[in-house]
């Protein structure tokens, strides 16, 4: 299942703020209504413990989503599918975002084999790929990382593809959390194309111009 850099979670059938009907009680107010981003973080951020490949506890939410501009994917390390390429060129849009990435955008990669992919194991595999700082690879509960599977919309619709590791979404989910500007690309894309679409979400920041699409 693919989905293109237009495709945002805040079109995902979010109902509609506020809604209220019938008679109140005297002296009773209703709850003020959920914001959208709040909305949008109930439903796809479930603020699970992970642990990244240097050792750290953090909250997925909390420690990880909130106010960045974040790029996601899930992988595992002995993966012989997609993976490697895919990990291949995160390096490569890690180098093409130069400083920015550990400054104003930040990457993850979540281990879909938690039994295997200690933070010893993801660290290594991190240093193979050149992982520098800003890019995070994460581990935790299988049952937690497979609610973030879920959640994020890495899932195929055949319940039998689904379920076979090896045939993982191949998509990188990318956002601007604050702004509420979230969109997917193929992780096989050329990296070019992968990090000028990361920027696209970025665009208010450089007064006002979109990046240039080729």
């Amino acid at each position: 299942m693919s989905l293109n850099r237009r495709t945002l979670f805040s079109a995902l059938n979010l109902p509609p703020a506020g809604a209220t009907g019938g008679w109140a009680l005297p002296g009773w107010h209703p709850a003020a209504p959920a914001s959208s981003r709040d909305r949008i973080r109930d439903r796809h951020f479930p603020n699970v413990l992970l642990t990244t490949h240097q050792g750290n506890r953090v909250r997925f939410y909390d420690d990880l989503i909130k106010d960045k501009i974040v790029v996601l994917n899930f992988m595992f390390t002995s993966c012989s599918g997609v993976c490697p390429a895919i990990t291949s060129n995160l390096a490569r849009v890690q180098e093409i975002l130069g400083a920015r990435v550990g400054r104003d955008i930040f990457m993850y990669s979540i281990s879909l084999d938690p039994a295997h992919d200690s933070p010893r194991v993801l660290k290594e595999f991190a240093l193979e790929h050149g992982a520098g700082p800003g890019w995070l690879f994460l581990t935790g509960r299988h049952a937690d990382t497979e609610t973030l599977r879920r959640r994020l919309g890495f899932t195929d619709l055949d319940p039998s593809v689904d379920r076979d590791r090896e045939q993982h979404i191949g998509n990188v989910r990318y956002g601007n959390e604050p702004l509420q500007q979230w969109a997917a690309c193929p992780g096989l894309a050329r990296p070019e194309f992968i990090a000028e679409s990361i920027l696209w979400v970025d665009w208010p920041a450089t007064n006002g111009k979109k990046p240039h699409q080729g």
